[in-house]
């Protein structure tokens, strides 16, 4: 049996881990001239870091379990210091402990309006769930802010449902839930000792000779022939008995739009935001606190974010070095990154100097772009992946999975992926 997996990302490789030695023959097939979608290493000033991702929620458990399973279980690592700040008024204020944005300890650069009023049962967006029940100020200076480094979107237009289920849970008074509840044990961030982008090459070699990853292979279109699939590539037509189609959302569209239409009109419809990260390095010791800060979009800054990354992550922290990283752009202000790689990164430097006060030059910096790199889940947007997901599981051979469904995490790709393949393997009775 030969299955062809659509997509050398981070769903596609862990499909394929899935597959591989379950499957006879498994094939991913990757446009680019690289495998690991968002989770990319780059040597900045003579330091191999993360350009991309470079944290994974350690509360779930999908991630640490697959990075011990290819072989990267002793570079774990937790995160150093997690204390990050908001720079907001001008000025860096500690982060209080929050679900999601909802203060569960004081604020005192936030007012708080709390108030108790029904949640719908309608999907409503972030920013009316908690402008109703916290105030505007909290919607702002701190919701507005963690949803930006999350999603690089808008609590105006996220979906509370897919976007913030913490918040919902919290109930009609979240403010008042909030303050109730305990802090969760253990570390919230992981982290890989020599950087996250490491995941992808390990998963390939894990694979072994039991599947094959071809780049610059782009997929351009599904047909069914019987019970098997023919695959339409740029190197022309293959045949396959089943298919992963763990591509993004605008990709996914186009190559499901003649086997599974419902689906491909709802993944259409699925926007993403482009987005860039700007990585510093210093000769010399910056003292800097916590582990970076966040920037509400109401202050207006070109940053969203900052990373003090020598401080977040122990591997990086050597005397005489310091680096920092910055983040660029949310949904719908795609101008903010018209310009070109030196000109991004001294807007970035100057937001940061504007933060953190003086800073040297850096000795290297390095912009990384990441276009169309994270899907929107608008209000809705459950309901587009309940048809997304019953579309395609009435074709027999078929699979989805990605950060397009019900999660863009690390760990909630790779459960994607695992979901998709367990539910494959059941349709052609494996």
């Amino acid at each position: 049996m030969r299955v062809a997996v659509v997509g050398g990302g981070l769903a596609g490789l862990a499909a394929a881990h899935e597959l591989a030695g379950t499957i006879d023959e498994v094939i991913v097939l990757e446009g680019s001239d690289q495998i690991g979608g968002k989770l990319r290493l780059a040597d900045v000033g003579g330091v191999r870091l993360d350009v991309g991702a470079e944290a994974m929620l350690a509360r779930r458990p999908e991630a640490i379990e697959l990075c011990q399973s290819v072989g990267l279980g002793q570079q774990l690592v937790d995160a150093a210091t997690t204390q990050a700040a908001i720079w907001t008024g001008g000025a860096l204020h500690p982060l209080p402990r929050t679900v999601l944005g909802i203060p569960a300890e004081p604020a005192d650069f936030v007012r708080i309006e709390p108030r108790s009023v029904p949640v719908p049962d309608e999907d409503v967006s972030v920013a009316d769930y908690v402008r109703e029940r916290a105030g505007s100020d909290v919607l702002d200076r701190l919701v507005e802010p963690l949803l930006g480094g999350v999603y690089a979107g808008h609590a105006e237009t996220l979906s509370l449902t897919a976007a913030a289920a913490q918040l919902k849970a919290l109930g009609p008074d979240p403010v008042a839930a909030a303050a109730n509840t305990e802090p969760a044990p253990g570390p919230v961030f992981a982290g890989l000792r020599g950087g996250i982008g490491q995941l992808p090459a390990a998963l390939t070699a894990s694979l072994g000779d039991r599947a094959e990853v071809r780049l610059n292979c782009v997929v351009r279109g599904l047909s069914a022939r019987g019970a098997r699939w023919d695959v339409v590539t740029s190197d022309g037509t293959e045949p396959f008995d089943a298919v992963v189609v763990a591509s993004p959302a605008p990709a996914a569209a186009r190559i499901l739009a003649d086997v599974a239409p419902r689906a491909s009109f709802a993944l259409a419809d699925i926007p993403y935001a482009s987005v860039a990260i700007a990585t510093f390095v210093f000769d010399r010791d910056l003292d800097l606190p916590g582990s970076g800060f966040l920037v509400p979009p109401v202050d207006g800054t070109a940053i969203k974010g900052a990373t003090f990354s020598s401080n977040k992550w122990a591997w990086l922290s050597q005397p005489g070095r310091t680096v920092l990283r910055a983040s660029l752009g949310r949904y719908g202000e795609a101008a903010s990154l018209q310009y070109d790689d030196p000109t991004l990164a001294q807007i970035a430097l100057a937001d940061l100097r504007d933060a953190l006060g003086t800073l040297p030059d850096p000795v290297a910096w390095h912009v990384q772009r990441w276009g169309g790199g994270l899907p929107q889940y608008l209000v809705g947007h459950l309901g587009k992946v309940d048809t997304v997901e019953e579309d395609v599981a009435a074709v027999r051979g078929l699979a989805v999975c990605g950060a397009a469904y019900r999660g863009i995490g690390i760990p909630a790709v790779i459960a994607s992926a695992q979901g998709a393949v367990e539910g494959l393997l059941r349709d052609l009775g494996h």
